[in-house]
């Protein structure tokens, strides 16, 4: 299975979908890193795997869907099959979502529907509430608003500061999401090896 993993940041969930392929737990390739901040430190890690990076940023060019046509060409020429995101800090737009219907997936630091957007674990932290964890879900046009594939709790302890539970809460991820994604893509494997034999069978008896 093709993918693209889309990243801004230090890129730890990125790193740890690394760890897994090398295991090989996880049946993809790797065809590309986008990122669309030339500093991130996640670009280091890709290139340090020989796998190709590009980066470039949305203010370069005149509206979002020109930006996104350019990442379409990219994703068309690498013949991806899914976009990964991890840590991608961008609302993703109609174009991209036209062409990867249900085949692009996020991963959030909070239980949704609560705590949505960039702060979700300080939110969290802040409102007091006994418990937070982590969403992976499909990309939809909303922030943060796709449909649930699956969550983890994670208590929150009296002890608890921001920085223990962030640290907690990245673990956490960097656990649940090759996980998911190992489960999601061998069914996806599956189902296009099943879907190739069909039609190879309709095609014998045209």
């Amino acid at each position: 299975m093709k993918i693209a993993v889309f990243a801004s940041g230090n890129g730890s969930n990125f790193q740890a979908i690394l760890d897994v392929i090398k295991e090989k737990k996880l049946p993809i390739s790797i065809e590309f890193l986008f990122c669309d901040q030339p500093q991130a430190f996640v670009i280091k890690r890709a290139l340090k795997q020989s796998i190709l990076a590009y980066c470039f940023s949305q203010k370069s060019f005149t509206t979002k869907e020109e930006y996104e046509m350019e990442l379409l060409k990219l994703l068309k020429k690498h013949q991806v099959e899914w976009i990964i995101l991890a840590g991608y800090m961008r609302l993703i737009g109609t174009t991209l979502l036209k062409y990867y219907p249900e085949r692009i997936i996020n991963i959030h630091p909070s239980l949704l529907p609560n705590f949505k957007g960039m702060h979700a674990i300080e939110e969290a932290y802040q409102a007091g509430v006994a418990q937070t964890g982590i969403t992976i879900h499909y990309v939809d046009q909303g922030m943060d608003t796709g449909t649930i594939i699956a969550q983890e709790i994670m208590p929150i302890s009296k002890e608890d500061t921001l920085e223990s539970l962030e640290k907690k809460i990245h673990q956490l991820e960097h656990q649940l999401y090759p996980k998911v994604l190992a489960d999601i893509f061998t069914k996806a494997e599956r189902k296009k090896t099943k879907d190739a034999k069909k039609a190879s069978v309709n095609k014998c008896f045209e």
